[in-house]
């Protein structure tokens, strides 16, 4: 309900129009009849162009470029974020627009390209054609148009509803459009997004082009129609009469997967019962006037054919699934009724060579079509998103939006409640000063610190970071986090746990991403002890692990990074290690379990020597404690630009190295002396503040005093 009533505060403004440029099968340019979202709102009320012009004359121009200079921070206030973007279209959008492109529908498959992806898309995205599932109309990407219409060159294939291509003939359409752009942009991959037959369609066209750099996205592949309920439906309809009746029930499940869930989920958050009930009643009935819409895409000639076309596309991408090399991404559904979408994603995860899955558990079939889904988000937490043949942490990577990280806050907002995190930082003078402000805004910037107890100290200071500096922090991290290991075994962790780090910008360890970093001037994290720090043992809290070799100093002077050093205490007010690497080394099963996984793990420190070559993949025992609290401590940035040549010196280099660990160190000893006079390190004295002082926004942790400085 919510996606038809954003709907209709979109369009009741200026009413846009919707064109299309097509291409036919051959090749050629057609325009299409434009469609118009009509405007309820009266026309006229002191807001045109040459009303603007003229007021816009009367600006001083300095006060302008005063304010140009000051950017609001977005990110400060994550509650009051919007929940969707604006020009984002919805379900009732899909509707309306099938029906119009239905009313005049006839020739063969052709391309289109959506007006409102054209206006943002840079020329140097990717191409993405999107292969329908079996409606045909190629728009089931709508409600991601403006997203992904940032990233990419879009273009949908759409196949009238009267048309009865076969679907060889489907593949050898697709197929001319992919070699041609191959010839034009040689260096660039290729994107196909499909859905159901459209899936097959990908398949196909990628096992009979595996010379061409092709990046598939597939959302419920109809590859297991020979096991869906539709298969029952082809005789079905053999004998069903030309007037039979498809019940509300059913239509309604086409596009939505399940439309009362969606509809209540919808209208809860907005009002008391009475309104929720008036609200879902005329969703209801709005969504029933389409029915008729849903009717005219799938006539019972038409669903016949689709069905046939599922069956034979089904068999032919089948025949040919071990000749696929493209990179993958499957989508699926938990609650698909349709087709049995997560044992075939399964299955095909095993079957090709570079697939990647993700579960949606609470989606129905229609995956694309559910507001609570974001495809270009999807791609970019699995670092599926590049312009050339590698992916490229520099230049490739798209910051979160701000939906993105209200998400993320909603989802690590229980960690900022329970650590209230203190944030100290060191000014140029030496002064040591409450919050960021010490932090330089330039980059490139290089945070060097230590890792606490499995690494949960990472989440406040990104957060914190984005909220009070707008400064994106991006972490460079283990490689678990960024490569599956396929050797037919059930995977150790889930790589898909860590989509949201990725989205904020996190990499894996290495000396070229390093570089990258660096070269593109960002702000990032880096943890010199790494895993043998987040995975210490017990009574070795807070000691550095640090490697006997300065790795990072060089390429921070070659940049003139300035080097942050900084400490963090706290995650020993959380959990206790009750069994550490040692203890469970001991116990057989438990010895035999961390030798698997440490065998399957990518590895790090292989030349390194003493105790920071100990990359063993276990996870402690632990037992919980009342909560206490995070401090942080950034000490004053050493400063290395024209240091390059100094440093290419080995002693002077190493001394660097050893002064920031020193320093870190004494950030650490400070914080944890000082925290025992914080009144407010223990969770239930931090309770009681907030419920006797009220603030703008008390759901912020950050705003809990502590010892002073």
């Amino acid at each position: 309900m919510a996606a038809i009533r954003a709907s209709i505060h979109l369009v009741g403004g200026v009413s846009p129009f919707f064109q299309r440029r097509t291409t036919t099968s051959y090749g050629g340019i057609k325009k299409r009849g434009r469609i118009l979202a009509v405007s309820s709102e009266p026309i006229g009320r002191g807001t045109g162009f040459g009303e603007n012009e003229k007021l816009d004359k009367k600006i001083n121009l300095k006060t302008v470029t005063e304010k140009a200079e000051v950017k609001p921070n977005i990110y400060a206030n994550p509650e009051e974020l919007p929940e969707f973007e604006e020009g984002k279209k919805w379900l009732k959008d899909y509707l309306e627009e099938c029906k119009e492109m239905i009313r005049s529908d006839g020739g063969p498959p052709r391309w289109f390209s959506p007006l409102e992806c054209s206006s943002s898309t840079s020329p140097d995205c990717p191409l993405l054609l999107f292969l329908p599932g079996i409606d045909g109309t190629g728009l089931g990407l709508i409600m991601h148009h403006h997203n992904l219409g940032k990233m990419f060159n879009i273009w949908c294939l759409h196949i009238p509803v009267q048309d009865r291509t076969p679907f060889n003939e489907l593949v050898k359409l697709v197929e001319r459009t992919i070699r041609s752009e191959n010839y034009r942009l040689p260096n660039r991959p290729i994107y196909i997004v499909a859905e159901s037959l459209g899936a097959c369609l990908a398949f196909s066209v990628a096992a009979r082009n595996r010379d061409i750099d092709l990046v598939l996205v597939s959302s419920n592949p109809a590859t297991s129609f020979s096991k869906s309920q539709l298969q029952p439906l082809i005789p079905l309809l053999e004998i069903m009469p030309d007037q039979f009746p498809l019940n509300l029930p059913y239509m309604l499940s086409l596009p939505t997967g399940n439309p009362l869930r969606m509809l209540i989920d919808n209208v809860v958050k907005r009002g008391p019962l009475l309104q929720i009930i008036g609200e879902l009643s005329q969703d209801l009935a709005k969504m029933s006037s389409y029915l008729p819409v849903l009717a005219d895409i799938l006539p019972k000639e038409t669903l016949r054919w689709k069905l046939d076309l599922l069956k034979s596309g089904s068999a032919h991408a089948n025949s040919c699934l071990h000749a696929v090399k493209a990179q993958m991404l499957i989508l699926f559904r938990g609650r698909d009724q349709l087709l049995p979408s997560q044992e075939e994603s399964r299955r095909l995860q095993k079957a090709l060579p570079d697939c990647e899955i993700r579960k949606f558990e609470e989606s129905g079939h229609f995956l694309f079509l559910e507001d609570n889904i974001d495809l270009a988000t999807i791609i970019k937490g699995a670092t599926f998103y590049r312009r050339g043949k590698r992916f490229d942490c520099g230049s490739d990577y798209m910051p979160p939006t701000p939906r993105e990280f209200k998400k993320l806050h909603e989802s690590i907002s229980w960690i900022l409640t329970a650590t209230s995190p203190v944030m100290l930082s060191t000014l140029e003078d030496g002064k040591v000063v409450r919050g960021l402000a010490g932090i330089p805004s330039e980059g490139p910037v290089l945070l060097v610190g230590y890792h606490t107890l499995l690494g949960i100290e990472v989440v406040p200071l990104i957060a914190q970071f984005m909220m009070e500096r707008d400064i994106l922090v991006r972490g460079i991290a283990h490689p678990v986090m960024f490569v599956r290991v396929k050797d037919g075994k059930p995977p150790d962790v889930e790589i898909s746990d860590y989509d949201i780090l990725r989205v904020m910008g996190a990499v894996p360890v290495s000396a070229a991403n390093f570089y990258k970093l660096m070269s593109s001037k960002s702000h990032a994290l880096l943890y010199p002890g790494g895993l043998r720090e987040a995975l210490h043992r017990k009574g070795e809290e807070y000691k550095l692990f640090w490697p006997d070799k300065s790795e990072f100093v060089r390429m921070a002077a070659r940049f003139g990074a300035k080097i942050v050093p900084f400490g963090a205490v706290g995650a020993d007010d959380f959990a206790e290690i009750i069994l550490d690497y040692n203890d469970l080394m001991k116990i057989p099963w438990s010895r035999e379990e961390i030798e698997q996984i440490t065998s399957r793990s990518v590895k790090l420190r292989v030349d390194a020597s003493g105790e920071v070559a100990n990359q063993q993949m276990h996870m402690p025992w632990m037992i919980p404690k009342f909560p206490g609290r995070f401090y942080y401590r950034f000490g004053k940035p050493i400063l290395t630009e024209g240091m390059k040549e100094e440093l290419k010196d080995k002693k002077r280099c190493d001394e660097l190295y050893l002064q920031i660990k020193s320093e870190v160190e004494g950030c650490i000893d400070f914080l944890k002396h000082r925290r025992e006079e914080d009144p407010y390190r223990n969770i239930a004295s931090r309770v009681l503040y907030q419920a006797s002082h009220p603030h703008p926004h008390p759901t912020s942790p950050f705003n809990i005093p502590s010892f002073d400085l």
